[in-house]
């Protein structure tokens, strides 16, 4: 699995406050958004977010990985748009 793509989904499943509308806005199966915020979750051993079928929050570990993710995929695109420019 694209661990790269996998933060993207889990940053857009923060963002957006839900696994369905994320994976719409990212044109994936809302199954393939959950595998893979479990595939960082297996990745990193903790657990990120706490979900069950009416909401979800970030765990403690989870606020965290989120903001650290954040800002390595705003670096990565800043780099990338440096690049192309």
């Amino acid at each position: 699995m694209d661990t790269l793509f996998s933060l993207k989904v889990f940053r857009q499943v923060v963002q957006s406050g839900s696994f369905t509308r994320a994976a719409d806005q990212l044109d994936i199966s809302t199954a393939m958004a959950s595998k893979h915020i479990s595939h960082l979750e297996n990745t990193i051993q903790a657990k990120l977010l706490h979900r069950n079928s009416r909401n979800l929050h970030l765990t403690e570990a989870g606020e965290e990985y989120y903001r650290q993710c954040s800002y390595a995929l705003d670096t990565l695109d800043t780099a990338a748009q440096k690049a192309a420019g």
